[in-house]
């Protein structure tokens, strides 16, 4: 079996999608599918989506319940979503008797902005084989992939496989993580060091502080540079190729070490998508500081930049 850890196309998933029904003797799923659609203004609208259409034998993974933590002693970080511990969030996994030999797909409708969300969290909990769908959702419609709504998918649970594999799920067994995450008291460390340099994925006018519709405050983290998370895509909404994306990171670093990055957005999750871009440019391993401006807006005494009008 060829396993993908980055991205894979709508092409080489329909190819493997076979894999998605079935599971290996010991009940463990070869290939789980995830589909991580979000709108941040409509609590149920990815819900709602995934339940009228959503690739075959996908599951559904909500970024405000499933993805974020909601008791303050449960969470990694603060800010809008924070970040669930990793032992309590491999307890979520362990429904889907995920194991490491496991090949997982994410995707969304909304441009990858959500679904890098559980590829990065993947990872965090050590998982190798997770890999985003390039092109998200509408591709997968544009390559003839199949799609299920979500009265056939409860009729697929019925099946004599999936029944033995609930049965049988095993724990999600965490290992050394493969991404580095940084804290809020890390990052303030830092502001003055060389060995880090910030990356805001959040569109411009928030960046400049011209504009804040969902945290207390405008503007950004003192010296941290500008990259729209979409920035990282091309019009047919793929990623850009890797030689595109590690000229464009270079020209935006100037000269700084692409191994002090830390990528950051308004609450942890479009940064993502800045985060794998890097990797895909052959830039490495960046971090992500998972609070973002959210967490560091709410944080008494954090020094802001915005624009000077």
């Amino acid at each position: 079996m060829t396993y993908f850890d980055s991205l894979i196309s709508a092409k080489e998933l329909i190819a493997m999608l076979p894999l998605a029904s079935s599971c290996e003797p010991s009940g463990v799923p070869e290939l789980l599918i995830f589909d991580v659609s979000y709108d941040l203004s409509q609590e149920h609208w990815g819900q709602e989506q995934y339940n009228l259409s959503h690739i075959a034998h996908a599951h559904f993974a909500d970024l405000g319940q499933d993805l974020s933590a909601h008791d303050p002693d449960l969470a990694q970080n603060g800010g809008r979503h924070p970040l669930p511990l990793r032992e309590h969030f491999a307890k979520w996994l362990g429904q889907f008797s995920l194991q490491a030999q496991t090949q997982v797909v994410v995707y969304d409708r909304n441009q990858n902005n959500f679904c890098g969300r559980l590829w990065w969290m993947l990872k965090w909990c050590g998982h190798e084989h997770v890999a985003v769908l390039d092109g998200a959702f509408d591709h997968w419609l544009q390559a003839g992939g199949a799609v299920q709504s979500q009265l056939e998918r409860d009729l697929q649970k019925a099946s004599p496989a999936l029944a033995t594999s609930a049965k049988n799920a095993l724990a999600y067994p965490l290992s050394s993580p493969r991404v580095q995450l940084k804290s809020t008291a890390e990052v303030f460390s830092g502001l003055s060091s060389t060995h880090q340099t910030l990356i805001d994925a959040r569109g411009q006018a928030r960046y400049l502080g011209r504009v804040e519709p969902l945290d207390p405050i405008a503007g950004h983290i003192p010296g941290a540079l500008n990259r729209p998370f979409n920035d990282n895509f091309t019009p047919e909404g793929l990623f850009k190729a890797p030689s595109v994306l590690k000229q464009e990171f270079l020209t935006l670093l100037k000269g700084r070490d692409p191994q002090s990055v830390v990528h950051q957005c308004g609450s942890g999750v479009s940064a993502v998508p800045n985060v794998l871009a890097m990797h895909l440019a052959g830039l490495g391993e960046s971090a992500l500081y998972a609070g973002s401006w959210s967490e560091w807006s709410r944080t008494p005494g954090m020094p802001v930049e915005r624009e000077t009008p």
